[in-house]
């Protein structure tokens, strides 16, 4: 009896692989077909009440208008967004389970000693929701009227001035400390518990500087009681427009963006996770969602899961840099 050759059994397992390959895609599609049949959960690493805590009801309540089946938004704060993260990529990949990936989960990969999860092996991007630029602004007591007599005044003065955070590993953190390496200058970092405590003691001239998000500064800046040095974006803001980017007040490529997004769990099918992209692409185009998040601070983007997924990966280079130079990390 011939035996069949090596060849002619690997062209088998070819023609049965690919035929295997063949009804999966097909029972992913009638699942994508199907999608959703149940309750879907949106998790916000994030207490409510703030952006992106807003910006996922927003976009919740839309998906379930569109698909009547009730989508739930369910905050768990701490730890850096990491207890809403964990919660997400240890869930079944089916769509059902849903992560507002925000800039915390590019910086956690290096901030963090140790995490329980990759942010690029375990979440499966879908697409961007929204971007705040962060803006430079100076107390009362800083005589700095722009970027150039800033940075004079630092170097001028190592160690002395200082500079708010929202909290240690946060974006206006990183920031304050791209800013050192970048121009070369010599700042102190002051911690606060949240956005209002580190926005108090800048009004009142506790601490010399610091980045915030746009939403809320706008009263202050008019008043004269901050001054805006720069918005670290491509471009000026709407609200602001009077405010120079980081780039026109003579730092390049020095853009600051508090953004966040929907992830789903690695491996999620992507008939599912194509239909969402274009849900929530459909929803971000309408003027009434563009009109809330300009009321956020912020503006929407929208784009392929392709795009979202560069976008987090050149995130996580940029800060692990930034995590890198300044020689610090989290337990």
């Amino acid at each position: 009896m011939k035996h069949p050759t090596r060849r002619a059994v690997n062209s088998a397992l070819a023609v049965i692989l690919a035929g295997l390959a063949t009804m999966q895609d097909a029972a992913a599609a009638e699942d994508a077909a199907a999608y959703p049949s149940r309750p879907i959960t949106i998790v916000v690493g994030f207490p409510p009440g703030g952006p992106t805590d807003i910006i996922a009801r927003v976009v919740a309540t839309r998906l379930s208008q569109a698909w009547g089946k009730p989508v739930i938004v369910e905050n768990k704060p701490g730890a850096g967004s990491n207890i809403a993260t964990e919660q997400v990529v240890r869930a079944a990949p089916d769509g059902y389970t849903l992560l507002v990936e925000t800039i915390a989960n590019a910086t956690n990969m290096t901030v963090y000693k140790k995490l329980n999860y990759d942010t690029r092996k375990d979440l499966a991007p879908i697409v961007q929701f929204m971007a705040s630029p962060s803006v430079l602004v100076v107390g009362p007591k800083v005589p700095a009227k722009n970027l150039n007599e800033l940075l004079a005044l630092a170097k001028a003065q190592p160690g002395k001035l200082d500079y708010a955070s929202t909290g240690v590993g946060g974006s206006p953190h990183l920031a304050g400390e791209m800013l050192k390496y970048r121009a070369g200058i010599d700042i102190v970092h002051i911690p606060y518990k949240g956005a209002s405590p580190a926005l108090n003691d800048l009004l009142a001239g506790n601490v010399a500087m610091g980045f915030m998000t746009s939403l809320g500064l706008g009263q202050h800046i008019q008043s004269g009681k901050l001054r805006a040095i720069a918005v670290a974006s491509p471009k000026r803001l709407p609200e602001l427009p009077e405010v120079p980017t980081t780039a026109e007040a003579g730092l390049s490529d020095f853009h600051v963006l508090s953004w966040n997004g929907l992830a789903a769990p690695a491996k999620t099918p992507k008939p599912i996770v194509d239909k969402l992209n274009a849900e929530v692409n459909r929803i971000l185009a309408t003027p009434e969602v563009k009109k809330q998040l300009e009321g956020l601070g912020g503006f929407p983007i929208g784009g392929t899961p392709e795009e979202f997924t560069k976008y987090v990966d050149s995130e996580i280079r940029t800060w692990g840099a930034v995590v890198k130079s300044a020689n610090f990390s989290l337990d």
